[in-house]
């Protein structure tokens, strides 16, 4: 071996202290840095080791050297091999180094050495403690994943397992994908019932258990050693929201067997099982894409060979099985919602027309529904089932069959009392439709019955037959039916139970009232109105105080007059103002027509008082026509006051004006000025431009110039009123007229004095006669002299 002249200086001193590290590394140091030859580096690596074969910097370092100057070399070169010696030359001493472990493992699978990295794994495993197996068991793992070698990875896998079980959905994965489906359902069954175990890649329960459902269905023949069906059947029970597709495994498990009549028993089972529409839906779509699909293959087996006498009679049955499934559709869907929830009306009631033709499953069905529905959770009216079985029997024109289900349907059990009325209603309107009034009758008496102790019509604790009594709908079909088929004593003592029962309504009344005045019973008939004020109260009343009011007007006119005036006083004791306006009115018209005109007007000015706001203004206008009428127009100026007081500011400017041309009529001038200036406060002359123009025309009909000055200074006082910036205004829309910036009074006030002057101007000439031939003549001054 030579030396230069710069390495004399490290050997000296390597020689001088040769289990030294320092000295070694800047010998090393020094070599790497200034020699271009690797291999004199090498043996300098060599002779440190050889004098410090236990240090782990030194291995480490010149395995890392050489592992780097092979990185572009290919795997067949000898440096390869003997980078391989020194590695185990290594481990000889360092086979407590996990580094060095893992390194080496790692080397020997990129140069594809199998059996020799598998044979390095197994030494890394017996040297090292079990708490550094974590950094070798990937190795080993990843050389069993890369290269086809199931026999020894099954081997593997199971010692891992063994040794870290959390991990045992890699094992699974493993299995499955070299094809070892047997092994792999057992390690995901492992997986599934140990709770303590999740899953490393965070999937829930659910989803490994829809991952082992897809392989047991899709290798149905490399299963021995577990059996499928209890495992599905477990699932099935287990995840309720995934029962369609498990049943779906369950069925495509025997398909993959060829057992065809296991798996549509499979489907059947399940599709009369399933409590959901989606679930259903999942099963019936798979049902009959599994009946198409065996068609389709008989079909084209038929297209490839031909069919014989036996082929072609299999065929034409799965052809009807097809068909049967797909018309059994709407009934089996029927079946899923009735699972769902027993108790509801309306599923029962279509199931009912679906076997429309087929009365024995109609009767079948009609009697499970009454037996499985309890009336107290029924969702849909219960009481329908039994009508609509009761109509079977009539459509059918089995009466007798009919009514023994309406006697059966009396007796039983419902959530309130209207249902059992509905119940005899539908009875009575029956034997109505076959015109067996006297039986409606006999039916109606025996459910209108008064039971001697009395129930409280809302207590849930008594059965609605004992209270059936006090039903409204009940009693107005007793009424309707004594008015069509009975006596006239039948339907007094009807109304008259209502009444006394205290469960009459306002129509019930009127209807009463109505019957006894066709039958010329008017006294009777008041005397029913009265019963009814006194059952019910405002604003339900309001309905019979009208009618009872007008008929006793219609029958009695003036004759009993202070009757009648105590009638409307009672009337308009406690009325709501809603209703006050018609009672005033109608009050109001009967002492014009039969009384006292005073009292009349008494009763419109209480009217005007006692209505809505909304509709005073209305009455007022009333009262005034009514007052002026009788009394003349003079009195009705107390009125327009008072309305002027009360009523809101966009109704009495109305009111004002016409207040004001009445006093023009009447030749008051000056009270007619006071009222407009009086309304004037409340009308922007922007806004109201129409009252501004009635009162111009007034004082150029009435007034004179001091008036118009007067009326102008008013409109400007009011304007600013509603507008604080109104002189800016007018002084901007005066500058642009005149030209010359100024005061804005100043030309406010030359505007004022234009218009004073155009007013007067107008009403001189209105003031001069005309001939009829339109010549004027005009006075000179000589003869004003003379004159």
């Amino acid at each position: 071996m030579l030396f230069d002249e710069e390495d004399v200086a490290y050997e000296e001193d390597v020689i001088r202290n040769p289990y030294s590290l320092k000295s070694w590394f800047r010998y090393i140091n020094h070599k790497t840095k200034f020699c271009s030859n690797w291999v004199s580096v090498y043996l300098v690596y060599e002779r440190a080791l050889k004098q410090l074969p236990g240090s782990y910097k030194l291995w480490h370092n010149y395995l890392k050297l050489r592992r780097a100057h092979l990185k572009n070399k290919c795997i067949n070169d000898p440096e390869y091999e003997e980078l391989n010696n020194a590695y185990d030359r290594a481990l000889a001493y360092m086979n407590k180094m996990p580094r060095i472990w893992t390194d080496y493992c790692e080397f020997l699978l990129d140069q594809c050495l199998i059996t020799r990295t598998r044979k390095t794994c197994d030494r890394a495993l017996r040297s090292l403690p079990i708490t550094q197996h974590y950094r070798i068991w990937p190795i080993y793992l990843k050389l069993v994943e890369s290269f086809d070698i199931p026999d020894t990875g099954v081997k593997v896998y199971k010692r891992y397992s063994k040794l870290i079980p959390e991990d045992v959905e890699d094992h699974a994965n493993y299995l499955k994908n070299v094809g070892l489906v047997d092994e792999c359902v057992q390690k995901y069954l492992f997986l599934l019932n140990n709770e303590d175990i999740h899953s490393k890649y965070g999937k829930t329960k659910h989803e490994l258990w829809h991952e082992l459902c897809e392989i047991l269905a899709k290798n149905p023949t490399k299963i021995k050693s577990v059996k499928v069906e209890p495992i599905l059947r477990q699932g099935i029970q287990k995840y309720v929201d995934q029962v369609g597709q498990l049943w779906n495994s369950l069925a495509s498990y025997y398909i993959g067997l060829g057992n065809f009549e296991r798996a549509r028993d499979i489907y059947e089972e399940g599709m009369t099982k399933v409590m959901t529409v989606r679930d259903f839906t999942q099963i019936f779509d798979a049902y009959s894409i599994f009946e198409e699909n065996l068609i389709t293959n008989l079909m084209e087996q038929a297209n490839n060979e031909g069919l014989s006498d036996d082929d072609d009679l299999e065929l034409e049955m799965r052809l009807a099985r097809l068909e049967y499934l797909m018309d059994r559709r709407p009934l089996l869907l029927n079946k899923v919602l009735l699972r769902q929830n027993p108790h509801n009306v309306h599923e029962w009631l279509k199931r009912v027309k679906l076997f429309e033709e087929k009365p024995k499953d109609v009767i079948e069905t009609f009697t499970e529904a009454i037996q499985t529905v309890d009336p107290k959770q029924a969702n849909g009216k219960y009481h329908q089932l039994w009508i609509e079985f009761a109509k079977f029997y009539e459509n059918g024109n089995q009466i007798s069959e009919a009514k023994y289900v309406f006697e059966k349907a009396i007796k039983s059990n419902y959530k309130n009392v209207d249902e059992l009325a509905n119940i005899w209603c539908a009875w009575i309107e029956m034997e109505l439709g076959h015109e067996n009034s006297e039986n409606a009758l006999k039916l109606i008496h025996r459910a209108c019955v008064i039971p001697k102790k009395k129930y409280d019509y809302f207590d849930p604790t008594e059965p609605v037959q004992n209270r059936l009594y006090k039903s409204v709908k009940l009693w107005s079909m007793h009424a309707d039916l004594e008015e069509s088929f009975g006596s006239f004593d039948g339907v007094k003592k009807c109304y008259e139970n209502i009444i006394d029962l205290r469960i009459a309504t306002p129509q019930i009344i009127i209807n009463y009232g109505i019957f006894l005045e066709e039958n010329n019973y008017f006294e009777e008939a008041f005397k029913a109105y009265e019963k009814g004020i006194a059952l019910f109260k405002w604003p339900v009343v309001y309905d019979i105080w009208l009618r009872y009011l007008t008929k006793f007007i219609e029958r009695y006119g003036g004759s009993k007059l202070e009757r009648l005036r105590d009638m409307f006083e009672q009337c308009l004791e406690n009325i709501p103002q809603k209703f006050a306006k018609e009672i005033y009115l109608l009050y109001a018209k009967l002492e014009e027509n039969h009384g006292l005109a005073r009292r009349a007007i008494k009763i419109y000015e209480r009217g005007a008082d006692a209505v809505l706001a909304e509709e005073r203004y209305e009455m007022y206008n009333i009262y005034i026509q009514q007052v002026a009428s009788m009394k003349g127009v003079t009195a009705t100026r107390e009125i327009f006051e008072k309305a002027i007081e009360v009523l809101p500011d966009d109704q009495v400017k109305e009111i004002c004006m016409r207040y004001a041309e009445m006093e023009r009529k009447l030749g008051e001038i000056d009270r007619a000025r006071a009222i407009y200036v009086h309304c004037s406060q409340i009308c922007d002359p922007k806004t109201n431009n129409k009252f501004w123009q009635t009162w111009k025309e007034f004082e150029i009909a009435h007034g004179n110039e001091d008036t118009v000055r007067e009326m102008l200074r008013i409109k400007r006082s009011v304007q600013a009123t509603f507008n604080v910036e109104f002189n800016f205004m007018a002084a901007q829309m005066v500058v642009p007229q005149t030209g010359k910036p100024g005061d804005a009074m100043k030309s406010l006030e030359s505007v004022v004095e234009a218009e004073v002057q155009q007013v007067a101007k107008s009403k001189e000439i209105s003031s001069v006669p005309k001939s009829k031939n339109s010549i004027q003549f005009v006075k000179t001054g000589n003869n004003e002299e003379e004159q």
